[in-house]
């Protein structure tokens, strides 16, 4: 038995690239499902996916500038994020178009323009690696980058966490305390593409998002308030990172589908047997009226 164990568990992470591989899925778990849980929150969920199409220009255009090199390709992508959500904001007040809507219009333009620049400078695997990503390809510099990223986003987050709760809940109450409580959505959405940034190495444009919307989606099945949310979606994504790297060795199949499917099985198990808005609390919350009444 405990040969087993080791076989499945432990052995796997006597391969450096497995072990750069979990650390660096870790990284992302602890940072990505808070802004998950604040995007589900702030009834944003699609956000994400929108921003994660967003970044692809720019790695695109630091794939076609040094080839596969992460910090050019890392910094494209962030500053061609925050330049659609900046330009998605100016169209939303200028315009009057939702945010939401303008974002999904800048969103379908980056994804587009992103694929035909790497068409255009590279094949098929070159356009197949930024889609999807290679977890198990990350290199000491892609860890380090992706680390730091993570670090700073749970730093900020712990700074701002105060005003996001209020913005989220009362929006027009921040507003009313500060003229520049603009500056809460801008630093949020800037979190959101830098971890969208360092997940892309990971996961790819296409998945980066998953690891962040699933846990959040999954959490809101198993607890009411925000420090419930936040702890049960990092402990899912710990769990679906992990475990997708083990499936992925073990039955040699793609490791960052693997990770994303397996967070979607957790979801799936919520959506039916979760303490709260799941099947089985429904199903809970009519037997118990009967259950009373013959009693009584």
């Amino acid at each position: 038995m405990l040969d087993l164990l080791n076989a499945w568990f432990i052995s796997p992470f006597d391969y450096g690239f497995m072990r750069r591989a979990v650390v660096g899925g870790l990284a992302l778990s602890l940072a990505a499902p808070p802004l998950g849980v604040f995007l589900v929150l702030r009834g944003m969920s699609l956000i994400g996916d929108a921003m994660a199409h967003a970044i692809l220009p720019g790695v695109a255009l630091g794939f076609l500038l040094a080839g596969f090199s992460l910090p050019m390709m890392s910094i494209g992508g962030v500053l061609f994020g925050l330049l659609v959500a900046l330009l998605a904001g100016a169209v939303s007040k200028m315009g009057g178009q939702r945010e939401d809507a303008a974002m999904a219009s800048f969103f379908i333009i980056s994804l587009a323009a992103g694929v035909m620049l790497i068409s255009l400078g590279g094949s098929s695997v070159d356009l197949t690696h930024v889609l999807f990503g290679s977890i198990l390809a990350i290199n000491s510099t892609a860890l380090l980058l992706i680390a730091g990223i993570s670090t700073l986003i749970v730093v900020t987050l712990a700074v701002v966490f105060r005003a996001l709760v209020v913005e989220c809940l009362d929006p027009l109450f921040l507003r009313g305390q500060s003229r520049r409580s603009g500056w809460v959505h801008s630093v949020f959405l800037g979190l959101l593409v830098l971890n969208l940034t360092a997940g892309f190495q990971t996961l790819g444009t296409l998945m980066a998002v998953g690891l962040m919307m699933l846990p959040a989606t999954s959490a809101r099945f198993w607890s009411n308030r925000l420090e419930g949310l936040i702890g049960i979606a990092i402990v899912l994504a710990m769990v679906a990172s992990t475990g997708g790297l083990l499936l992925s060795f073990h039955l040699d199949i793609p490791s960052g589908p693997s990770i994303i499917l397996l967070a979607g099985v957790g979801y799936l198990f919520s959506a039916l047997f979760g303490r709260y808005h799941s099947l089985a609390a429904k199903l809970r919350r009519k037997t118990t009226p009967l259950a009373v009444e013959q009693g009584c």
